[in-house]
């Protein structure tokens, strides 16, 4: 069933459906982690889902942000969230296959790229969703990993930034694609899902044709104890712009 609410605690809605996979605090954690700078013109999110990415991106940006979404259903969400917080000015949204993004724009057209992609790699045997929406947000039916990182090296400009949230368990194999396609891993955040426990998901950003040098920011920790959100996390939330 559509819903529509909040973005968190900022001001904006965002249309959702409850069957279907809906956006997470991986999003937030991406959109606040990734460099803009003030120079940046245009942003482009690949698999945007019902664009989150792109209106977090808003609070920090006045930049042309695009987001591309293979699923019409969820690109439509993302058109009707767009429109609801009269954003169609700054944000554009793209009904397409990631892979096909050499058809759609030339090539170092964008500064920055970011991705909240597909997680699980489709193997033989793996659990997959009977719900075909939700399988293909989750595994990578329509989109892989290379796909990504190559796609991102095509459209971004030289010493253009490509940002993605992932699966710590992926993180060699992520690394070794960005260099394999010329982006150089610049900064690196694991993140926890409480303190002791290891780490599940972190947060990668490369620069095309950059010079070698990693920077290993400060973990963060999701959950207290009670499983209420950190002080680290809630900073993320406290956002308006006015």
């Amino acid at each position: 069933m559509k819903v529509k609410n909040r973005l968190l605690d900022y001001k904006e809605f965002i249309y959702q459906d409850d069957d279907w996979f809906k956006f997470s605090l991986d999003s937030v954690l991406l959109a606040n982690f990734v460099t803009i700078n003030t120079s940046c013109k245009k942003i482009i999110d690949f698999a945007t889902g019902n664009a989150p990415i792109p209106m977090l991106l808003t609070y920090r940006t006045n930049a042309s942000i695009y987001g591309i979404e293979y699923q019409k259903c969820i690109y439509d969400l993302g058109i009707e969230s767009i429109k609801v917080n009269n954003l169609e000015e700054q944000i554009k949204l793209i009904n397409d296959d990631v892979k096909n993004i050499r058809n759609l724009f030339e090539s170092e057209s964008f500064d920055v790229v970011t991705c909240n992609p597909p997680y699980f790699k489709k193997n033989v045997g793996s659990f997959i969703n009977d719900n075909e929406i939700k399988a293909i947000a989750r595994h990578e039916i329509m989109l892989k990993l290379e796909d990504v990182i190559e796609n991102a090296s095509y459209v971004l400009k030289n010493h253009g930034i490509f940002a993605m949230v992932h699966r710590t368990e992926r993180m060699i194999e992520i690394i070794e694609l960005m260099k394999k396609y010329r982006i150089e891993p610049k900064k690196i955040q694991f993140i926890y899902p409480k303190d002791g426990k290891i780490s599940d998901l972190f947060l990668i950003e490369g620069m095309k044709n950059g010079k070698s040098g990693l920077k290993m920011l400060s973990p963060m920790v999701i959950h207290n104890e009670d499983n209420s959100y950190t002080n680290d996390v809630r900073k993320l939330f406290n956002n308006n712009k006015d």
